[in-house]
């Protein structure tokens, strides 16, 4: 782990977040990626020298592209790239909330698409690299209510699915299916039948984010002939 270079999007907190500080503490460096700058400022701050930050959109595909390039200037290279950025605004059809839909499909589908199209060029250049996305439980069986989440989730693990077996011989891919997790994930959520239904989904069995960061470490962690594709992960009392 001593001197990778790990980039993640949606650094700024909760599964990001704790996952760059356990890095760190490995030796590895990290690059940090979000839209809130003061919280990515004050997580290098804590973080010191092994980590820097750049302001990203996963949203926009030109800032994705800043971004590997911005960690490459830094630290010469990247060899992880964990696409973990993810809105979770769900909803039923019939509220008809298409703006949210739209916005997840940017972040959650196309998101990811970009980091991908932003890092692999330089890790086949490498010949090596890893590549990660968050998916979620909800990718791998839906429920009514989360639909469009779900949809985008699932979509995370074919596009994933994809690439593994089409750069199988020289990087890593791996997909990560958290179950319910403390963070800030659901807290967009304004359908008034979810909230009904749910509340603010503090009731629920939640891991927290250490979990998350555990299991990624550990996937990155195995040797060089090694990959672990899949990853599901749920709070015990969570059977969905």
């Amino acid at each position: 782990m001593k001197d990778k270079v790990i980039v993640i999007t949606g650094a700024s907190s909760g599964m990001g977040a704790a996952t760059a500080r356990k890095l760190v503490q490995l030796g590895a460096k990290v690059v940090l990626a979000a839209r809130r700058e003061d919280q990515l400022k004050a997580l290098v701050i804590e973080l010191g020298k092994n980590a820097m930050y750049v302001l990203t959109d996963v949203s926009k595909r030109a800032d994705l592209d800043n971004l590997v390039q911005q960690a490459i200037d830094r630290f010469g290279q990247v060899d992880v790239f964990w696409n973990n950025a993810g809105i979770m605004p769900i909803s039923f059809f019939d509220e008809g909330l298409v703006d949210e839909w739209d916005r997840m499909i940017d972040i959650n589908i196309k998101g990811v698409l970009y980091g991908i199209n932003a890092v692999l060029p330089h890790m086949l250049e490498r010949g090596q690299g890893h590549i990660l996305a968050t998916s979620s439980v909800g990718g791998l069986k839906t429920s009514p209510g989360i639909g469009v989440y779900s949809g985008t989730k699932f979509a995370v693990r074919a596009i994933m699915d994809t690439l593994r077996e089409e750069v199988a011989q020289t990087i890593k891919v791996t997909t990560i299916f958290p179950g319910a997790t403390q963070s800030e994930l659901g807290h967009d959520i304004t359908s008034p039948k979810i909230k009904a239904i749910y509340g603010n989904l503090t009731n629920m069995p939640k891991m927290d984010e250490d979990a998350v960061a555990n299991a990624v470490i550990y996937a990155i962690s195995q040797p060089g002939n090694v990959v672990i594709n899949d990853l599901v992960l749920r709070p015990l009392g969570q059977t969905r």
